[in-house]
C-alpha cells in the first residue's frame, strides 16, 4: 500500500471505505470540469469504476496510481493525484499523470505539493522513466502546477 506524506497533506492509496468520498470527488460538477471523460454521474457508475482501483492495486502488473490526498490535521479529503501506467518498457515505466481538487483548495498550492510528491514517487520509488501530463490552454491553474513541479512543454495542441 502506498502511503506518501508531505508538509501538509497524506496521500494514500484508496481504501474500501473511501468509497463515498471517492464518488463525491469524481461526481462533483466542478471539480471534474476540465476532467469530463472521467467524471461519474451515478453511484452505480462510481462502484464499478471504485471496484477496478482496488482490484488493479492486487496486481502485480499495476496500472492505476491515482491516490486520495487528504490534510495531514483534519483528515478533509483535498482531491487526487496520480498517473496511469500507459507502457512498461526495459528502461522504465512511461505513465501519464493527472490531478484534480475541490475548487474550495484551489490556489493554496496543495495540488503542487501532492503533485511533486507524486512525481518524486515515481521516479524514486516506481521505475517510472517518463511523465507526461497536459491540460486545457484556459486551465491556467493546472499549467502553473506543471510548471512549478519542473514539467516542461512539449507541444500546444489547437484541438
Amino acid at each position: 500500500m502506498i502511503y506518501l506524506e508531505t508538509q501538509r497533506l497524506i496521500l494514500r492509496d484508496y481504501q474500501e471505505s473511501d468509497f463515498d468520498e471517492y464518488y463525491r470527488l469524481k461526481s462533483d460538477v466542478k471539480t471534474m470540469y476540465y476532467l469530463q471523460d472521467i467524471q461519474l454521474h451515478t453511484k452505480e457508475e462510481a462502484q464499478e469504476d471504485f471496484h477496478k482501483v482496488l482490484e488493479d492495486m492486487t496486481r502485480t502488473d499495476r496500472k492505476f496510481y491515482f491516490m486520495h490526498i487528504e490534510l495531514k490535521d483534519s483528515h478533509e479529503q483535498v482531491g487526487s493525484a496520480g498517473y496511469t501506467v500507459e507502457n512498461d518498457t526495459p528502461v522504465g515505466k512511461i505513465v501519464g499523470a493527472g490531478y484534480f481538487t475541490y475548487p474550495k483548495f484551489w490556489g493554496k498550492g496543495y495540488m503542487t505539493e501532492a503533485f511533486r510528491r507524486v512525481i518524486a514517487y515515481a521516479f524514486c520509488e516506481n521505475n517510472v522513466y517518463r511523465i507526461s501530463t497536459g491540460c486545457l490552454a484556459e486551465n491556467i491553474g493546472s499549467e502553473r502546477v506543471m510548471q512549478k513541479c519542473g514539467l516542461i512543454r512539449e507541444a500546444e495542441h489547437i484541438d
